[in-house]
């Protein structure tokens, strides 16, 4: 039986193979391929799978999972399309590159879905946005789910969706991580070691986000919980809104966004 290639053994490649191991997947049905032979080394050491060329790999796979950057997509394309099996999908987790784009540079009926993941990923608690291509049907959608959800949660989207998936749960991680270093900077500021800090924000922030999965309350309604009248929550929240921080928050969003769209286009780097 074929297997799954993952083609780009960075660190979302890695993630992606670690998650799959520990989900069940058969190590023997997973191979590698990266343009370093030291990294496949590490790689086969650490997880137990296959590692080879590109052309190995992907001839080897029913499914060819793309994770390198967007900027060597064309060169990695041709070695794909040559070695690619019929009926193979193709997934790509390359930011900005549209499923029209691949589908142009392989075969002919080529089924390929887009993948949007993001950093918390790393420890099994990421967030997947997949869109299929023309040639994507539900089966191959279902296989890039079992796929995504070896590492976190997954959702299907239609493709125009993703630019907003991007700005929202792909570079959402860095907004979090921003707000959590003004919160321990503030700490500091008011008297608290680092480290104490750091584990006060840290924390709130883990918990804050278990509470609104597992209640499943509206933020709204939790917010407003913490909030008593005339207390100390509801004057922080009034700073805030004069600094009109949820506004800074959708425009820096709307920013993301557009960016997004625009690096999709070749002659706008």
């Amino acid at each position: 039986m074929a297997g799954t290639a993952i083609v780009g053994a960075g660190v979302m490649g890695e993630t992606l193979l670690a998650g799959l191991v520990r989900a069940g997947w058969a190590a023997s049905d997973l191979i590698a391929a990266d343009r370093r032979p030291t990294r496949l080394a590490e790689i086969e050491a650490r997880h137990g799978v296959r590692t080879g060329t590109t052309s190995d790999a992907v001839s080897a796979a029913d499914t060819v999972v793309l994770v390198v950057k967007p900027q060597d997509v064309p060169e990695v394309l041709p070695e794909i399309r040559d070695a690619l099996r019929p009926g193979a999908l193709v997934v790509s987790l390359c930011a900005g590159v549209h499923t029209e784009q691949l589908e142009a540079r392989l075969p002919d009926g080529t089924p390929v879905v887009r993948v949007m993941p993001n950093t918390p990923a790393q420890v099994a608690e990421g967030m997947a946005a997949i869109s299929a291509g023309a040639h994507a049907q539900q089966e191959h959608l279902d296989r890039v789910t079992a796929i995504m959800a070896a590492v976190g949660k997954v959702v299907t989207v239609p493709e125009r969706y993703q630019d907003a998936v991007t700005a929202i749960s792909g570079s959402g991680p860095a907004y979090l991580f921003f707000v959590v270093e003004a919160m321990i900077d503030a700490g500091v500021m008011l008297g608290l070691p680092r480290d104490i800090a750091t584990t006060l924000v840290s924390q709130t922030m883990f918990g804050s986000a278990k509470l609104l999965i597992d209640s499943g309350e509206h933020p709204t309604v939790l917010r407003e919980r913490v909030t008593s009248p005339g207390g100390t929550t509801a004057a922080a929240l009034r700073e805030l809104e004069a600094h009109r921080v949820k506004a800074a928050f959708m425009t820096a969003m709307e920013a993301a966004r557009d960016r997004s769209e625009r690096l999709a286009r070749p002659k706008d780097k």
